[in-house]
């Protein structure tokens, strides 16, 4: 079989013009092609020549508003843009999203809450999940596409355990509630929707020490699972938590040893998804410096960046803001957006290699921000069994 040594500038061509799923197919040809995929340069071609829409889709917390802010644009995102549907503009809110372009949105209600699944981009309506446990108080829920064709999806649901109603006429409470307190044991019951099944089923709980706690911070979905930033106050440090989206099993990683502790009030510390791959940030407000750690295949973290933020600071935020978050846009590009002023949110796309600024006025009570990398294909969420 013959072979071609295709150059760079070829390869930038022939990838920036293939649909997105070709595209990313192509990521596992080889290091280059992945490499490339994921410069900012790319991306903004590559969305411009297919039609592919790329970027965050912000949620307001007053009045249920959601916009679409990408990167091209110039002054402020439109509220009502044509990718944003019937489900984004009638009191539902977006509560998880996944990379490829699908958005769960929850309905509350008396009597329970009700959730849709839809993607936004193929101007197609929705389909409603059947009803979770409406028992369980709901603490967390997370979606990732484990494939895209066929489609398969699933949906994690935990629930914290002590809000689970008692019992007082069972003569088991007490002993239960002692044996809780006891064994220094906390429980979040785990509810799993399978897309390919079109039902909730209860899984094992997860049971962790009480000193375990969840950051404010978004769920990463990457590498077939999802991830979740925890905090152990007895230990005194922190740890990635991560479900197996194909085997449905739990684990603990480690972080870093240089970022595992608390050792600095002003550091800030976050999960993110980095070249298709797990990431840890951690951002010095005294130094302005911003460290990037990858987990390779190995499960070993691996210092990837060293970014210095102190000419972003100088231009646009001369005081440190303990509000700022950070997600990758690109390989070589951060978003970040700053909470601290809820009537004003700004949203910055920094490209740290060329040191390139994009400033957009995002609205008011911005509160969530969601990645979608996504075209505009129809696609069939429901499977044919279960269509009536």
């Amino acid at each position: 079989m013959a072979s071609y040594d295709f150059s760079r500038d070829i390869l930038f061509e022939i990838l920036s013009r293939a649909e997105l799923k070709p595209m990313k197919k192509c990521r596992v040809l080889s290091k280059e092609c992945k490499d490339l995929t994921y410069e900012s340069s790319f991306m903004r071609l590559h969305s411009a020549r297919t039609s592919t829409m790329v970027g965050y889709l912000l949620q307001s917390s007053r009045v249920p508003t959601q916009y679409l802010v990408s990167i091209a644009d110039s002054v402020k995102p439109t509220a009502y843009s044509p990718y944003v549907t019937y489900f984004l503009h009638h009191r539902f809110r977006v509560v998880a999203a996944a990379n490829e372009g699908l958005v769960l949105c929850r309905l509350s209600k008396f009597g329970g809450d009700s959730f849709y699944v839809y993607k936004p981009t193929s101007n197609e309506g929705g389909e409603v999940l059947p009803p979770p446990n409406p028992r369980f108080w709901r603490t967390k829920i997370s979606m990732l596409v484990l494939r895209s064709n066929p489609l398969r999806f699933k949906i994690v649901r935990l629930s914290d355990s002590k809000g689970d109603a008692v019992d007082l006429d069972s003569k088991y409470s007490d002993e239960e509630d002692n044996l809780n307190v006891l064994s220094n044991e906390k429980s979040w019951h785990c509810e799993i929707f399978d897309s390919k099944s079109w039902e909730w089923k209860q899984s094992d709980d997860l049971k962790l020490t009480c000193h375990y706690s969840f950051m404010n911070t978004q769920d990463v979905s990457v590498c077939g699972g999802l991830h979740w930033l925890m905090f152990n106050d007895q230990q005194d440090k922190y740890t990635i938590l991560s479900f197996d989206g194909d085997k449905e099993e739990w684990t603990m990683t480690s972080l870093p040893d240089s970022l595992g502790r608390k050792t600095h009030r002003g550091d800030q510390i976050a999960h993110v998804s980095c070249e298709g791959k797990l990431g840890l940030i951690n951002h010095s407000y005294e130094t302005k410096m911003l460290d990037v750690w990858i987990l390779n295949h190995e499960k070993i973290w691996v210092k990837k960046h060293t970014i210095n933020l102190k000419s972003f600071n100088e231009k646009v935020l001369p005081s440190p803001s303990p509000s700022l978050s950070f997600s990758f846009y690109s390989a070589d590009t951060l978003f970040m957006m700053d909470l601290g002023c809820k009537y004003s949110v700004w949203v910055y796309y920094y490209n740290f290699k060329t040191g390139e600024l994009k400033e957009i006025c995002a609205g008011k009570f911005i509160e969530s921000a969601y990645f979608l990398q996504t075209d505009s294909e129809p696609v069939q969420l429901k499977p044919e069994q279960y269509i009536y």
